[in-house]
């Protein structure tokens, strides 16, 4: 088995649940508009950058509306999701990652974030985890949305590893798929149903570590 030299995350869903704050900023936007945006029309945003989402939302409403208004829609979406962030504390790291990434560096493993949110950083400032991670790629450093590779490749080159000696965490088939395109090994966080082309899935990171990691890749 290739060696384990680079763990790369993602950030939503994986280290932190910020999918609730784009859910309620999406519903309120629907609701301007005069329709309803489910539970289960946000599941067809995952991992979808802002403009396709968006394009989502009006299909879903049956809205037609022209390229400026969208834009203006775009803004006032962020802006209400930003003021959810501002908020946010240390408390809603998900269960487990803080130990993970203290587990990881022990074992001298590099950590990176590889994430299609131009939050990101603001998000990290927020949770206190910055320093964590020796690499750190955003939406604001890659052009190609995943399935495309490109965000988790930059991560592999940052840290200075091959792709083959990269670990992805991931909780959205797209980016299990951009894993697999990347030639990296891949970590489901959620579903296996979901997520059933990733090397392995768990429900969350609760008692995982280093030789988790190793023995799920064994298998």
């Amino acid at each position: 088995m290739e060696k384990i030299s680079a763990c790369i995350f993602d950030l939503d869903g994986v280290v932190v649940d910020t999918a609730k704050y784009h859910y309620i900023a999406w519903k309120s936007l629907a609701k301007g508009l005069g329709f309803n945006f489910t539970k289960e029309d946000n599941e067809r945003l995952k991992g979808v950058s802002r403009m396709r989402s968006l394009d989502i939302l009006m299909e879903i409403g049956g809205v037609d509306l022209d390229d400026e208004t969208l834009l203006k829609m775009a803004a006032k979406k962020n802006e209400e999701y930003l003021e959810y962030i501002l908020k946010m504390t240390p408390d809603e790291i998900l269960p487990g990652v803080k130990d993970l990434f203290e587990n990881l560096k022990e074992n001298g493993v590099k950590i990176a974030l590889g994430s299609a949110s131009k939050n990101a950083m603001l998000i990290l400032k927020q949770l206190k985890l910055t320093s964590y991670f020796d690499a750190i790629v955003d939406g604001t450093h890659v052009s190609k949305a995943k399935p495309d590779p490109e965000v988790f490749l930059k991560g592999a080159e940052l840290v200075g590893f091959k792709p083959e000696n990269c670990v992805v965490f991931e909780d959205a088939e797209a980016g299990v798929e951009a894993a697999i395109n990347g030639g990296m090994r891949c970590v489901g966080i959620g579903s296996p149903k979901v997520l059933g082309k990733a090397n392995f899935v768990v429900p969350g990171f609760e008692g995982f570590t280093f030789e988790t990691l190793k023995k799920g890749l064994d298998k």
